[in-house]
């Protein structure tokens, strides 16, 4: 799955700014066509505002130039059918991740994150790179004003997926995952392993809910990923969640499982 960068966003925001000028037109103009205001297409240009989907959309009607930005973004950051979930995180108020096989993106170390991306052997090192600056780059959401409340629910098994080679990386990332945890807007909890069967069986997901109310989720798999937005299936993914989140130990008492786990190598 590759990520989009802040700088890839900040490259596109520049693009989209500079084709404005050259067709001589003024923010309020651009928005008319764009269909959003002058005042969002001045805080998106400053960077003070999220870029998403839908003014890149917008834009390319404004300008009449075919899709060029889509496709820009398309080609160098992000596939087509994670955009819209890039969209929906920007914008979140709360974030709500279940994770039976690896720890969510947004909690990963560089070095963590650097072996799960190095598991797809397709890629060349630049390539990792690329993905890696890009994940990591995501994670600044969960620390900026007004960052979103994330709830993370673990399964133990993520935990102790340690061999001898990997479990300095692993003892780094728990070590992460505790203090992240002591931030006022992330919690983790774990699903402990004698849990032995489970809603959350079934594979992972992430849900996003923005400011108006309005539910997102995205589920992975091999092949990349499904964003979801329609009511009846987002009632049955938080309904799932809801089901997830009863068997996992509350948040004093995940930390201390992560503590007992890397104490138990030393």
């Amino acid at each position: 799955m590759a990520d989009l960068p802040h700088s890839l966003a900040a490259f596109i925001v520049g693009e989209i700014r500079r084709a404005r000028g050259a067709a001589g037109m003024t923010q309020e103009a651009f928005g008319r066509g764009a269909g959003f205001s002058a005042s969002h297409v001045s805080a998106v240009e400053g960077e003070t505002r999220a870029l998403t989907m839908d003014f890149i959309k917008g834009a390319d009607r404004a300008l009449n130039n075919g899709g060029l930005f889509e496709r820009m973004v398309a080609k160098l950051g992000a596939p087509s059918w994670f955009l819209p979930w890039l969209d929906a995180e920007h914008v979140a108020t709360q974030l709500r991740s279940w994770q039976p096989s690896l720890v969510p993106g947004l909690l990963q170390t560089e070095q963590y994150a650097r072996a799960v991306i190095r598991c797809d052997d397709t890629l060349s090192e630049e390539e990792v790179d690329k993905r890696l600056a890009a994940r990591l780059d995501r994670q600044s959401i969960l620390t900026q004003p007004k960052a979103p409340q994330f709830v993370a629910v673990i399964g133990e098994e993520v935990l102790r997926r340690a061999g001898e080679d990997f479990r300095g990386i692993m003892a780094g990332q728990i070590t992460h995952l505790t203090a992240m945890a002591e931030r006022p807007n992330v919690s983790v909890h774990i699903v402990p392993g004698d849990v032995s069967m489970h809603a959350g069986l079934t594979g992972p997901f992430i849900l996003a809910r923005a400011a108006d109310g309005k539910w997102v989720g995205q589920l992975e798999n091999q092949l990349g990923g499904l964003v979801i937005s329609g009511d009846d299936d987002m009632a049955t993914l938080l309904s799932k969640w809801e089901t997830i989140r009863n068997e996992a130990l509350p948040r004093r008492q995940s930390t201390d499982l992560m503590k007992e786990v890397v104490t138990s190598w030393t």
